[in-house]
């Protein structure tokens, strides 16, 4: 087996956050739409449509950090079994593992517990008026990204925000639909991606007085 310098596992590291990133963004301005189309065959209220939107991409990332700390405690107990350094290389051993072999992820059970969160929460329509599983696809999608984001050292998240928060142009855009002159951001329609507390690309927020 050919050993990888640190400088070669910098250098793949730093490949596969570029394409998760870009991966982010290709969601955010394709999948995302897609999926408001299929919604809007439902709900004709489109600030609605976004909110839903919204709160499937926060418990997407939600329900794929859960499983990954499942699964790496699980597989840095079976590395443990074999390996010579210390806390620290095991933790990055168990990270590339995890990267490698991604069917550990049992991405249809996060998938059904993401569709769960979204029945049960109180800002969403109820079961008996739309059913979630039909962005299905798009959850997926956000799923696997959101556990592939948890490999990295450090990991990429998204921020949770709140309605009635004050905007913040560093974290956000407004929406094409925002009152500009508002401060106060009425709701969100994107998350922002974030890397140890700083922004990484941009989230998208409606503000209205």
């Amino acid at each position: 087996v050919r050993a990888w310098s640190p400088a070669q596992c910098r250098r793949a590291s730093a490949s596969r956050r570029a394409c998760l990133i870009a991966r982010f963004n290709f969601i955010y301005a394709k999948d995302r739409l897609d999926a408001e189309v299929l919604l809007k065959k439902c709900i004709c209220d489109m600030e609605m449509v976004q909110r839903i939107i919204y709160i499937a991409a926060l418990e997407s990332f939600r329900a794929a950090k859960k499983a990954f700390w499942k699964v790496k405690i699980s597989v840095k107990e079976t590395l443990a079994l074999d390996h010579c350094g210390g806390p620290a290389s095991l933790e990055m051993a168990a990270l590339d593992y995890i990267a490698c072999h991604k069917d550990l992820f049992d991405v249809c059970c996060s998938v059904q517990e993401v569709i769960c969160s979204m029945n049960v929460n109180p800002k969403l329509p109820c079961p008996a008026d739309i059913d979630f599983n039909v962005i299905s696809c798009f959850l997926r999608e956000l799923c696997c990204l959101a556990f592939s984001m948890q490999t990295l050292a450090p990991p990429l998240d998204i921020a949770f925000g709140i309605d009635g928060e004050l905007f913040n142009r560093t974290m956000y855009y407004r929406s094409c639909d925002s009152d500009f002159t508002a401060p106060f951001v009425a709701y969100h329609v994107w998350p922002a991606l974030m890397e140890n507390g700083a922004v990484i690309v941009k989230g998208e927020v409606v503000t209205r007085k």
